[in-house]
């Protein structure tokens, strides 16, 4: 028997995103092995206290660099569409379905005007050594200069090793991109600096299993 469906876009209901999430979901992993809020203490001192506007929440704004990271977006103007549309985007740094999200030249205009290089490294490295500790970054292969290094027994040692490298990478890839979109957007001119090395890493889905990129 055909059956045609009735459309409800326009229906009214009360939901709770949290129950959107499913418990299996990467994101909702890494929100329990990484306390965030260790960030509001390495970008402290970028803020004033008693002055000026509300700002953009510093760990929205890294977890929106996590995000764009993990799932492999092109652009921060794509990551920023994304999350204001895939209900986990909007889950993992805390806001409601309704709610409005960052613009991308907000996240854009952050990284290129208030946090340093240095405190993006920083930042990443101890993000990368907390997924570490808690098992979903994989030792099963280390990229390097395009170079797949299969893993030994010694290849935990070397991950661990490589996370401030990748930290560094990371921080630098996500800068240039945000220097491109402030480029874009304003016309202004500002200089990056090109590394010879590039840094891969996987994160897994659970600890010893599988990897995704």
């Amino acid at each position: 028997m055909l059956t045609k469906r009735n459309e409800n876009r326009v229906q009214s209901e009360i939901v709770c995103i949290e129950g959107l999430v499913s418990k299996g979901h990467l994101l909702r992993k890494i929100d329990a092995a990484v306390d965030f809020t260790k960030i509001y203490e390495i970008v402290e001192k970028l803020y004033c206290k008693d002055n000026g506007r509300p700002s953009t929440d510093p760990v929205v704004l890294f977890k929106t660099a996590i995000i764009q990271h993990l799932y492999g977006i092109s652009s921060l103007r794509r990551t920023a569409e994304e999350i204001s549309l895939n209900v986990a985007y909007r889950w993992f740094p805390g806001y409601s379905l309704m709610e409005r999200t960052p613009h991308f030249t907000t996240l854009s205009n952050n990284f290129c005007h208030r946090f340093t290089e240095e405190t993006v490294e920083r930042v990443f490295n101890w993000i990368l050594s907390e997924i570490n500790k808690a098992g979903y970054l994989s030792p099963e292969a280390v990229f390097i200069d395009g170079t797949h290094i299969k893993a030994n027994a010694n290849m935990k040692k070397a991950v661990k090793k490589a996370i401030p490298e990748a930290a560094k990478a990371t921080a630098n890839s996500f800068l240039r991109r945000s220097i491109r979109t402030v480029k874009i957007t304003t016309g202004s001119r500002l200089k990056t600096t090109n590394r010879r090395k590039k840094y891969y890493y996987r994160i897994r889905d659970r600890p010893g299993v599988r990897s995704i990129s």
